[in-house]
C-alpha cells in the first residue's frame, strides 16, 4: 500500500501527516458561517451562530422528545404499492426502492409509543428524506392508526409534519388521505383526546390542507416554511411580489394560523407543559 490510516489522518510515503476534513464542517444556510459538525450536532442541529433549525430526520425527532431515546415502533411493515404503474424521469417503483434504501424505512413516517416527561404518548414524525416525506396511502393509514390508537387508550398524539405535500405517484388515492386523517381527527376531538401539531421545515401542500393545520395546538419551529402551494407559484398565480417572510413560521405566528413558535431545545418542555393543561382540561 502507498498509504496507511491513523485515527488522527493519513500518513503517505513521504510521512507527511494527511488529515481528513471532509464532513466534519458544515456551512449555515442562514449566516453563511461554517460551523463544527460536532458543535452542530450538540446543540441539536441549531446553528450556534444565528439559530437557523437544521433539518433532522425522523429518527432525530423521536430522540430528541421521547425519554432516554426509548419507545416501541408500531405499524412498520405497512408497503407501499404502485397502483398506477407511475412513471415520470423514472419508475414510481424505482423511486420507492431508492427511498427505501436511502432511509431504513419503509415509508414516510414512524408511529412510536413512548413517554415525554413521564407521560405516555404517541408519536407519527415524517421522514423528509423518503420521497420529499409526501403522503401516499402508507403515510395516511398509518398515521390514521396512530390517531385511531390514541383514541383508544385515551393518549394524547403528536404529530410532527415535515413533507412536500400529498404524493402524486398515487393520485387521488394521496388525496383521499387528506380526509381520511381529518375525519379521524374530528373523531379524535370529539373523544377529548389531546392531539399537538408540530410543524417543521418544510410542511406544504396537502398536509397543511388537513392534519397539520387541525392540532388542538399548534407549533412550528423557528424558519420553518409552511403553507400550500410555494411563494413562486403564489407570485406567478396573482402577480404581485408577496411580502417578507411570507409562508414562514413568524408570518404565520403574525397572523393568527399558529399558536406558537418554539425553538427546538424548548420543544420537549413546551408541549410537556401544554399536554399537562390539556388533560386537566379533559
Amino acid at each position: 500500500m502507498a498509504w496507511f490510516k491513523r485515527q488522527s489522518g493519513e500518513l503517505d510515503t513521504s510521512g507527511e501527516k494527511r488529515v481528513r476534513t471532509e464532513g466534519l464542517w458544515v456551512k449555515c444556510d442562514g449566516c453563511r458561517q461554517i460551523i463544527w459538525k460536532k458543535d452542530l450536532e450538540e446543540n441539536l442541529n441549531v446553528c450556534p451562530k444565528c439559530g437557523k433549525h437544521f433539518r433532522i430526520d425522523a429518527r432525530a425527532r423521536l430522540a430528541q422528545l421521547l425519554d432516554d431515546n426509548r419507545y416501541e415502533v408500531f405499524d412498520s411493515n405497512l408497503v407501499s404499492t404502485d397502483p398506477l404503474k407511475f412513471v415520470d424521469l423514472k419508475a414510481y417503483s424505482s423511486r420507492l426502492k431508492q427511498a427505501k434504501a436511502d432511509s431504513g424505512l419503509k415509508d414516510a413516517v414512524i408511529n412510536a409509543l413512548g413517554k415525554l416527561n413521564g407521560r405516555a404518548v404517541i408519536v407519527s414524525a415524517m421522514e423528509y428524506s423518503f420521497i420529499g416525506g409526501s403522503m401516499g396511502a402508507v403515510v395516511g393509514e398509518a398515521i390514521t392508526r396512530a390517531i385511531e390508537k390514541a383514541m383508544e387508550t385515551r393518549t394524547p398524539i403528536i404529530i410532527v409534519s415535515a413533507s412536500g405535500g400529498a404524493r402524486m405517484m398515487e393520485g387521488v388515492i394521496s388525496l383521499m388521505q387528506l380526509a381520511k386523517i381529518s375525519a379521524a381527527l374530528a373523531r379524535l376531538d370529539a373523544a377529548r383526546v389531546p392531539y399537538i401539531s408540530v410543524l417543521t421545515d418544510p410542511t406544504t401542500g396537502g398536509v397543511t390542507a388537513s392534519f397539520a393545520m387541525l392540532g388542538d395546538l399548534n407549533i412550528a419551529e423557528p424558519g420553518a416554511l409552511i403553507g400550500f402551494a410555494g411563494p413562486r407559484v403564489i407570485e406567478q398565480t396573482i402577480r404581485q411580489k408577496l411580502p417578507p417572510g411570507f409562508q414562514r413560521s413568524e408570518f404565520l405566528l403574525e397572523h393568527g394560523m399558529l399558536d406558537a413558535v418554539v425553538v427546538r431545545k424548548d420543544l420537549k418542555g413546551y408541549i410537556t407543559r401544554a399536554l399537562d393543561f390539556m388533560v386537566q382540561a379533559a
